[in-house]
């Protein structure tokens, strides 16, 4: 475990919209294995360029983003705390997913805000932000590029990412920031229609690390078994 350069928790789901997720982003972090991407018509870009930037990370929603161990920390206590943290939260259901224009990216996202996901996002932050290294200025600078609020200033220098507690919002990437992000969004909508659970039972939460390459890949799940 100590081999990875930065780690997060994150949502990783199980089944046929798992596979499809990692089908289209051509990486599989559960297997650590790339995967061809599939030949999809009507898209004004190619597959491997819609991808490029969520590749990476896997098909999977984030719970607590990427970061590097703060000083004094290892995996292996990371790993601890995490197993006893899901060991205290119980599962949370989404009743419905659907593919959304998120700006100009696409995601599977639920179809209604999530209070019960929102709050097991908002304690794992915190339980497990001891782990957590500060956030660089780079880090600080590149998340300010958007352009913030006041309370996701706060939330960033907090917690070093400005879309935590009420300003979190549950989803899946399924592309980069696209020009053509309306037709892309149609045109994914289709073809995850037949794989979106309805509903979603989150039951796990999964421990990821970046290896040296920059790609993540899936450590160890917990049962939420609260």
């Amino acid at each position: 475990m100590d081999s990875f350069r930065r780690y997060g928790i994150y949502v990783i789901p199980e089944g046929a919209v798992f596979e499809m997720g990692s089908h289209w982003l051509g990486w599989n972090c559960a297997s650590s294995a790339q995967v061809r991407q599939p030949d999809v018509a009507d898209l004004p870009q190619s597959v491997e360029d819609l991808t490029a930037t969520p590749r990476k990370y896997g098909f999977h929603g984030t719970i607590k983003p990427p970061f590097y161990l703060a000083a004094g920390t290892d995996a292996a206590g990371l790993d601890t705390a995490a197993r006893a943290f899901c060991a205290t939260r119980t599962p949370v259901t989404i009743p419905m997913l659907e593919v959304r224009r998120l700006g100009d990216f696409v995601a599977i996202t639920s179809s209604a805000p999530s209070t019960e996901l929102a709050d097991l996002a908002g304690a794992c932050v915190m339980a497990l932000d001891p782990f957590r290294a500060p956030a660089s200025k780079d880090e600080l600078a590149r998340r300010r590029k958007s352009g913030l609020t006041d309370r996701q200033e706060a939330l960033l220098r907090q917690w070093g990412y400005p879309y935590l507690m009420e300003e979190f919002r549950f989803h899946m990437t399924l592309t980069g920031r696209t020009p053509h992000v309306a037709m892309v969004s149609a045109t994914l909508a289709t073809l995850f229609a037949p794989v979106l659970p309805t509903p979603l039972i989150i039951d796990s939460l999964c421990m990821m690390g970046e290896d040296a390459g920059g790609m993540f890949h899936l450590i160890h799940r917990y049962p939420l078994s609260g």
